[in-house]
């Protein structure tokens, strides 16, 4: 009997840890984060944000959780990333200006969450001189640089034409990549099947299976480059976009601002701000087609990003991680009106062999309702769609004009995660959080940022606080003020008119930039 006793209990317990383990494994208390940064779009470039694109996932994502009207990056790739990375001022971390050396006096995300038990991946895009297996992360794969030929970053392969890179014949620019701890420079895939968008997804979803029956949580920094020129994608993505935008600038854009209307994604205090590309009917032919074929790659590209997050959800569901999962959709700035030109690529847009880029006039649509672009700290250059998506936590259809800003994230997991974010890391002193933490906006609690914003990007400064922003861009140029409450897309100057108010928020970026380290 005694012996029968024993054996009921052990197999009491057995059963009970079965149980807990399988409980922890299917809802560990602590959610699952995936955060997914885009490259380059525009904020009106998604169909749940306006677009006439097909983004079927994030539109799922969208009208299945929150959308926020005011979230910012910092109008530039490397200092937006550098920001979300770490929680801090690209300016406090050591790329505010260029990425050429090691974070600075930072943690970053990786670092952070593995003191709460996470397991660490990163799958993308750096933008940075660091491999990120050597700053918190326990997985990387992807481009330590900034862009790159998305159908082979690397040398000719046997067979097939050259791809186009930058710089002059004879010096093209080498692209660094890593595969966990080796870095290759430069990396030529042996796959013919290469695609940057869809290999960053790969080897994520490889991961997301080999760690499923891990009762830790994970964290997933899914950074694509999509749809950051050169312009490339598959000819079966193309072809779904011919003709599509035969009509031109104005017809797409304001399709797309009625659309945002109708969403009930902005309301009558965004007014459309004056256009700023070239009347279509008065292009020659030849600039005409290739604008029309520019703009087909470039949605192309967006489709096959949403494609690839589609397969990242079907993965999610089928290890069991959907039910406890946050999922984060950003862009490290807005539509892009830079030109990068080769001498000697050639070939169709949207080919391995071309490198072309999408040009101000379709950047100024991808920014729909707003002005200017990329490299400018106006709105069109620094607000990005954010889309968070928590089922049973955020509520479906919710919208957020919370003034936000890459470096909240930081803040954001720790309170969600309970991390500890260190004084002190690596011999160095960390400088302290700069961001709120958006976990009572996520919950819909009715809360109102309280810490001011700084953004200075070569010729653009900016700064908001309670409603009202100044910017420029130009150095030597006066301050304007909007109040973006009632003037969202900044169309009513009103330093003029409120001198004190434009002083008061110069005296706060003075003093912002005062206290800044010298790097």
């Amino acid at each position: 009997m005694y012996r029968s006793s024993i054996l009921i209990l052990l197999l009491s317990f057995l059963v009970i840890t079965g149980c807990v383990e399988k409980q922890m494994k299917k809802s560990p208390s602590k959610p699952n984060i995936i955060l997914i940064c885009a490259d380059d779009l525009g904020w009106s470039d998604i169909g749940c944000y306006g677009s006439e694109v097909q983004t079927p996932n994030l539109d799922k994502l969208g009208e299945g959780g929150m959308r926020f009207t005011s979230f910012h990056n910092t109008a530039k790739c490397f200092p937006s990333r550098a920001c979300l990375l770490t929680g801090v001022y690209a300016q406090q971390n050591g790329y505010a200006k260029n990425f050429r050396e090691p974070l600075t006096n930072a943690v970053t995300l990786g670092e952070v969450l593995r003191t709460a038990g996470y397991r660490t991946l990163w799958s993308g895009k750096h933008h940075g001189v660091e491999n990120p297996v050597t700053r918190g992360f326990d997985r990387y794969y992807g481009l330590k640089d900034g862009a790159c030929n998305y159908f082979n970053p690397g040398d000719q392969r046997p067979g097939e034409e050259m791809p186009a890179r930058k710089g002059k014949p004879g010096n093209k620019t080498v692209r660094s990549w890593c595969i966990d701890s080796v870095e290759y420079n430069p990396y030529t895939p042996a796959e013919k099947d290469f695609y940057t968008t869809d290999y960053f997804t790969n080897f994520a979803l490889n991961w997301l299976d080999e760690y499923k029956n891990e009762a830790k949580p994970f964290f997933l920094y899914l950074a694509y480059t999509a749809p950051h020129d050169p312009l490339m994608a598959w000819p079966e993505d193309i072809a779904k976009y011919k003709d599509k935008y035969n009509e031109g600038y104005e017809k797409i854009r304001l399709a797309r601002y009625k659309k945002q209307l109708e969403l009930g994604l902005i309301n009558e205090t965004y007014q459309l701000t004056d256009a700023t590309y070239k009347t279509w009917e008065e292009l020659e032919d030849s600039i005409r087609n290739e604008e029309i074929q520019k703009m087909e790659v470039y949605a192309a590209m967006i489709d096959r990003m949403d494609q690839n997050i589609g397969k990242l959800l079907a993965k999610l569901k089928e290890v069991g991680k959907d039910e406890n999962t946050l999922i984060l959709f950003v862009s490290d700035n807005g539509a892009s009106a830079e030109m990068v030109r080769i001498d000697d690529d050639y070939g169709e847009i949207g080919t391995m062999t071309r490198w072309t880029s999408l040009g101000e006039d379709w950047a100024n649509v991808g920014n729909t309702p707003f002005r200017y672009f990329k490299n400018f700290s106006y709105e069109g250059g620094i607000n990005t769609p954010l889309i968070a998506y928590w089922p049973g936590k955020i509520a479906p259809k919710s919208f957020s004009g919370f003034q936000g800003h890459f470096i909240d994230f930081m803040a954001t997991f720790v309170e969600l995660t309970g991390a500890d974010y260190p004084l002190e890391f690596n011999n160095q002193q960390i400088t302290p959080m700069q961001g709120e933490s958006l976990l009572p906006v996520f919950l819909g609690k009715n809360v109102q940022r309280k810490k001011s914003i700084f953004w200075e990007w070569q010729n653009g400064q900016a700064a908001y606080k309670n409603n009202f922003k100044i910017v420029k861009h130009g150095l030597d140029k006066p301050f304007e003020l909007y109040n973006l409450a009632s003037d969202p897309t900044e169309t009513k100057n009103l330093a003029v008119e409120n001198p004190e108010k434009a002083k008061e928020l110069e005296n706060l970026f003075l003093a912002w930039k005062a206290g800044l380290p010298k790097f």
